[in-house]
């Protein structure tokens, strides 16, 4: 571990494939990414939740987005939406422990005052409430009409400081849209550069926003390079310039050997090559429509924190987005911090970060999809379907029996081995039991509804104790 607390630095892509970036196989080079992934750990075997939503209160909270009441993408109409006041981030504990913390970008966890950013943990951020979708709101003619005969507000860039109103800064339009990875990343180094000359360590949450509908490549990479041929080369290119000033202000901040930086995307590909746009899941079957295959939820991360973190590790140990949050307690000394008057579904992986452990601690990992049912287990390379879809617009399909692949042989999910083989029944017993144990830990713990203001369960212990 490192003498004092580390700055930890919080990259997030969205909906970036598995095998879009070059040192997972991508055809467009991504220099900078590639030399992060070098210089610390690359991890092969990263598992995240089945939408936006899902994953960033998965990173957030350390639990099942299903326990939180976040397991969908809430839509326009829906009511109340996004985390409850009560779930304890990691950005609360962070702050607890000392940390100045932030988030620039993608929020996508509440919308309303009392679940913004500033409300869970953050000291600052600047950014938009929900997704990139709402940039192509305006474009619309209907749209345009609509909101002003109802009054609708159009989508908005906020900042805000805790314990303040949060306030609109600049309409959310395709105007903006193929600037945002700048001005966030120009807000994150400006942070960065802050919290550096202050006298705290700090946490900062750096949500981009490609590659996700609709874009627009910034025009410093609208096909300036002839090697690139289309808008997602561009989009992955100016990726890999953002990651790079991310990597830079730190290094010129002199903060490089205490300082870890996390680089990892919140879905697998949303588009897939048939739809002509591009992303690539590798060798996996499958792209985000498709849960659970690996390839809508396995996906890149990667870990740098030099004299650390040890470097040029590529591992197939099991990782996922639930994670983080024992690990980066852990880190800041702040374990007797993590919650225990709640389940939480990560595991402290921060050993083996270090190299002073073989193995993460994940042995098994137990997927939802969008409805908030459970879809698969994954234990180690046997992967078990409970429930699966081809597609968004394709009903979710419940097989007789658990269909089960092996991913180390069979990276496709293509033969079932329910149906291939007759001596393998000792599956049902490897895979189904991380099933069972979170079946039974939702009937002591009821999950919370989505946007129920939900205030703890009865009798609990306090909510900051000891583990």
């Amino acid at each position: 571990m490192p003498d004092k607390q580390p700055n930890i630095v919080f990259l997030l892509c969205d909906n970036v494939g598995w095998g879009d970036f070059s040192c997972y196989g991508g055809s467009t080079p991504t220099p900078r990414i590639d030399k992060l992934a070098g210089e610390g750990i690359r991890f092969t075997n990263y598992t995240v939740e089945s939408q936006c939503t899902p994953t960033r209160s998965a990173i957030l909270t350390g639990r099942q987005s299903v326990r939180s009441g976040t397991y969908t993408v809430p839509l326009p109409g829906m009511g109340p939406s996004g985390m409850a006041p009560w779930e304890y981030t990691i950005a609360e504990l962070l702050s607890d422990a000392g940390y100045a913390t932030s988030l620039w970008g993608k929020w996508h966890l509440g919308e309303t005052e009392g679940r913004l950013p500033t409300d869970q943990g953050f000291d600052e951020w600047w950014g938009y409430k929900n997704s990139a979708d709402e940039t192509g709101y305006t474009s619309y003619a209907t749209y345009r009409a609509i909101a002003k005969a109802r009054g609708l507000e159009s989508p908005k860039l906020w900042e805000g400081k805790k314990g303040e109103k949060s306030t609109a800064v600049r309409e959310l339009d395709m105007e903006v849209r193929p600037l945002l990875d700048e001005l966030i990343v120009d807000k994150a180094t400006d942070f960065i550069k802050r919290a550096a000359a202050g006298d705290k360590p700090f946490f900062t949450y750096v949500a981009l926003s490609h590659v996700h509908p609709p874009e627009k490549a910034h025009p410093d990479f609208d096909q300036t390079d002839p090697t690139r041929l289309g808008i997602y080369a561009d989009l992955m290119a100016e990726m890999d310039h953002r990651v790079g000033q991310i990597v830079d202000c730190v290094e010129e901040a002199g903060i490089t050997d205490n300082t870890i930086i996390v680089f990892s995307s919140d879905n697998g590909t949303f588009f897939g090559p048939a739809l002509g746009f591009g992303g690539s899941s590798g060798p996996w079957r499958g792209d985000f429509s498709t849960p659970p295959t690996e390839g809508s939820m396995r996906t890149a991360a990667m870990v740098r924190c030099p004299g650390t973190v040890p470097a040029g590790v590529v591992t197939e140990e099991m990782l996922s987005a639930h994670d983080w949050y024992k690990t980066f307690a852990a880190f800041a000394g702040a374990l007797d911090k993590v919650p225990a008057d709640r389940p939480l579904d990560g595991v402290d992986a921060s050993n083996f970060l270090t190299g002073d452990s073989e193995h993460t601690g994940r042995e098994s990992l137990v997927f939802f999809g969008p409805d908030g049912s459970m879809m698969s287990v994954k234990a180690h390379n046997i992967k078990a379907w409970l429930r699966y879809s081809e597609g968004f617009d394709q009903p979710v399909v419940k097989p007789v029996w658990p269909m089960f692949f092996d991913l180390g042989s069979d990276p496709g999910e293509r033969n079932n081995l329910t149906t291939d083989k007759m001596d393998m029944g000792w599956e049902f017993g490897v895979a189904l039991g991380p099933a069972a144990e979170y079946l039974k830990s939702f009937a002591e713990y009821p999950n919370i509804k989505p946007g129920e203001e939900f205030d703890g369960y009865p009798a609990s212990p306090p909510k900051a104790a000891s583990q």
